[in-house]
């Protein structure tokens, strides 16, 4: 026979364990609760004689304890112990970030997360009798904290990088309104492969690429379009008509979107698109 306690005075785990003991897919066990002074246990006790698959089926139940009662504390902790010093609203939004990490690659961090509890609890339950569930997941699960703590770190990154990207929005934004209009329209024909501006009379401007001169390049880079935002910044037309010739709306259209607002207008099938769609954009101005 084999058996095993779990110990834990959390009333949820009880139950959760109950529950999963009660649709085990093993014949020859039983279960029981039971309270003592320091803990409540939960004993289970394995009559049959495949020891290693009662114990496979006993480690995967805790793994999935683990990831789904324990995770999202143990994301909490981490970022408050690594990163305190961000906001609470700051933290809450990393942890987010952190859940749409992994849930991004599901299967990938369910597999690895798995793995990682499946060989920490079914090494140590060959050994032993009884586990203390929160020492053990404190103390004997360092690759798994490891690896929750490397989401977190790219979490954080993330949140910095779009922190970053919203305030130089937010920056652009105050230069613009407090500017007058420096010329009436603007078009932008944009694609994949080459992206210019035209003026009101559909004569091309130029676009100075000049690094040195460039004033409102941001040390974040969008796309190969940078120049084309400056010499927007630079012009400050009152309309911005952006003609999607690969009718793609990219990160590049997306931040006008955002410093602009409502001078910008999109188009995909007026006169100029279908000019630029039919000549594939020619290098030189249109006639």
């Amino acid at each position: 026979m084999k058996s095993l306690c779990i110990k834990t005075n959390n009333s949820d785990l009880i139950n959760y364990l109950l529950n999963e003991f009660k649709n085990i897919d093993l014949n020859n066990i039983c279960f029981s609760e039971n309270e003592f002074k320091l803990y409540k246990n939960v004993i289970i006790h394995y009559l049959g004689n495949d020891d290693s698959l009662f114990l496979s089926k006993l480690t995967s139940i805790l793994c999935f304890l683990v990831i789904d009662e324990f995770e999202d504390d143990l994301l909490k902790r981490l970022i408050l112990q690594n990163y305190f010093y961000f906001e609470p609203m700051e933290r809450k939004q990393i942890l987010s970030i952190c859940l749409d990490l992994m849930s991004d690659s599901f299967c990938d961090f369910f597999d690895r997360k798995f793995n990682l509890l499946y060989d920490a609890f079914y090494d140590y339950l060959s050994s032993h009798k009884s586990v203390i569930l929160n020492g053990f997941i404190n103390f004997r699960l360092k690759n798994y904290i490891s690896l929750l703590d490397d989401v977190v770190n790219d979490a954080v990154n993330h949140f910095v990088i779009e922190k970053e990207y919203l305030e130089f929005i937010s920056l652009l934004k105050l230069y613009i309104n407090s500017q007058d209009y420096g010329c009436e329209m603007v078009h932008l024909v944009f694609s994949s492969a080459e992206s210019f501006l035209l003026d009101e009379h559909k004569n091309l401007i130029a676009v100075d690429d000049d690094i040195f001169k460039a004033k409102y390049l941001s040390d974040i880079t969008f796309s190969s379009n940078d120049y084309i935002l400056n010499s927007l910044l630079t012009l400050l037309p009152k309309k911005i008509y952006i003609h999607l010739i690969d009718n793609d709306i990219d990160e590049f259209i997306h931040t006008l979107q955002l410093v602009f607002e409502n001078r910008v207008n999109l188009c995909t099938d007026c006169n100029i698109c279908q000019l630029y769609k039919k000549a594939k954009i020619p290098q030189s101005e249109p006639s």
